[in-house]
């Protein structure tokens, strides 16, 4: 398996196939489309991630010492973004999910080229899985 920092230069390397942001959003909505579905007894208010637009369900799953997420959205360009997440921090250990920078979410403009709103949607998502890593490193 690939490291996290390799995960990021892999998307960022995709993200540079793209010249312009409406090539970019479009596969987005690529990876919405192809994010693992979530279970739907997950679907609820407990796993709920709060301050998105958009509702956005995660799931954390504690297995041989990795977090493993699954998640799932009812706007399909959120389902992207969350996907964009899950496939650089899932199937990692508590600490190098906490430890990870994240650095590819700027290198690819992602936040600026978000509305507001979204936006902090996004830093939701990011407090949210790095709160189960926290939870865990307590262990």
């Amino acid at each position: 398996m690939s490291t996290i920092l390799e995960a990021e230069n892999e998307i960022i390397e995709e993200f540079e196939l793209f010249d312009d942001w409406m090539d970019k959003y479009n596969y987005i909505i690529e990876l919405g489309k192809s994010l693992p579905l979530i279970d739907p007894q997950y679907k609820d208010e407990q796993h709920l991630i709060p301050g998105c637009q958009s509702q956005v369900w995660l799931h954390a799953e504690f297995a041989d010492g990795k977090l493993i997420f699954r998640a799932d959205s009812d706007a399909i360009i959120t389902k992207g973004i969350i996907n964009l997440l899950i496939r650089v921090l899932s199937n990692r250990t508590p600490q190098e999910i906490a430890d990870a920078p994240l650095a590819y979410i700027d290198q690819i403009g992602l936040k600026e080229h978000l509305s507001p709103t979204r936006s902090n949607g996004l830093m939701s998502m990011i407090e949210q899985i790095k709160g189960y890593a926290q939870q865990y490193l307590k262990i």
